[in-house]
C-alpha cells in the first residue's frame, strides 16, 4: 500500500512508539485520525504533524470504541488503513495481578482492536478495499511466565487476525500481524528492565520497529515476527513447546524475583 494520501487510524498514537510512527506516517502523506488516551501529549503530537486529527478517547469498552471510530470517521470521511497498536503490558506474578487489570489489558490489548475493526470493517466493504494492521508482540506466539495476562490477550489477538484474515480472503481487504519482540519504551517498568538486564534479553529501539512497521504497510505483508532468535523459538514452540519449557525454567526462575519484588 502506498501511505500517500491514505486516510489512516493510528491507536496508541501518543505512546513512545505510535508518535514516531505518527510522525513517520504523516512525513509521507498520509492523514491521520489519531487516537489515544492521553488528551494533552496526543493534542500536543497532532499539533506538530500535518494532516492530523488528535481524537482523544477511551478504547477500554465496546462504546468508548463506537464514538472514536464515529470520530475518526467524521474527520477523515472514510478509512483505508487501521493500525491497532495501542496497549497495556505488566510484569507479575499471576496471583498478584488485579482483577482490574486483568480487565484492563484484555479490553485494550484484545477487544478494543476487535470492536474497532468492527466498527470500520462496513466502509472497507463498501469500497472492497482497505488494510488492517494489528500490532501483537512475540508474546503472542510464546507464553512467557509474568507476562500471563499480556500474552493471552496477544495470543488472542493473533488468532483474531488470523481468522479475520481468511474471512476476508475474497476481498480486497487485508489484515496484518505484526510481532515485534521487547520494545524499548516508557511501557516498561523499572522491575523489568532490570530483570531483561539480569537475564539479558533482547530489546529493539522503538524507531527500528517503526520502520519496520512502514516496511510492512508498503509491501502489504501478512504475517511478521521481528528479532532472532525470538522469531526462530516462536517455530520451536509451536511444534515442540516442552523443550522453549526446559529452555525458559533458568530465566523464568531469575524472573519472578524481579516481578516478586525481591530484587
Amino acid at each position: 500500500m502506498e501511505i500517500k494520501d491514505k486516510r489512516i487510524v493510528l491507536t496508541g498514537a501518543a505512546g513512545g512508539m505510535g508518535s514516531i510512527l505518527a510522525a513517520e506516517l504523516a512525513q509521507r502523506g498520509a492523514q491521520l485520525a489519531l487516537v489515544d488516551a492521553n488528551a494533552d501529549a496526543l493534542g500536543h503530537i497532532s499539533s506538530q504533524l500535518t494532516g492530523s486529527h488528535a481524537i482523544a478517547g477511551d478504547l477500554s469498552s465496546a462504546s468508548g470504541c463506537r464514538i472514536v471510530a464515529d470520530q475518526c470517521l467524521a474527520k477523515l470521511g472514510s478509512i483505508d488503513l487501521l493500525i491497532n497498536l495501542a496497549g497495556i503490558n505488566s510484569f507479575a506474578a499471576y496471583e498478584d495481578e488485579s482483577p482490574e487489570k486483568i480487565e484492563a489489558m484484555i479490553h485494550v490489548n484484545l477487544l478494543a482492536p476487535m470492536w474497532l475493526a468492527r466498527a470500520f470493517l462496513p466502509v472497507m466493504q463498501e469500497k472492497n478495499a482497505g488494510s488492517i494492521i494489528n500490532v501483537g508482540s512475540i508474546f503472542g506466539s510464546i507464553g512467557f511466565a509474568y507476562f500471563t495476562v499480556y500474552s493471552a490477550s496477544k495470543f488472542g489477538l493473533r488468532g483474531f487476525s488470523e481468522a479475520l484474515r481468511r474471512e476476508l480472503a475474497d476481498t480486497n481487504i487485508s489484515v496484518t500481524y505484526i510481532a515485534p519482540r521487547a520494545v524499548k519504551t516508557a511501557m516498561n517498568s523499572d522491575a523489568l528492565i532490570r530483570m531483561g538486564e539480569a537475564t539479558k534479553m533482547n530489546m529493539d529501539a522503538p524507531e527500528d520497529i517503526v520502520k519496520k512497521i512502514i516496511s510492512a504497510i508498503e509491501n502489504n505483508r501478512k504475517d511478521i515476527y521481528f528479532g532472532f532468535p525470538e522469531s526462530f523459538f516462536v517455530r520451536i514452540n509451536a511444534i515442540f513447546p516442552r523443550l522453549v519449557d526446559k529452555a525458559l525454567a533458568a530465566q523464568n526462575r531469575i524472573a519472578r524475583a524481579f516481578a516478586k519484588g525481591e530484587q
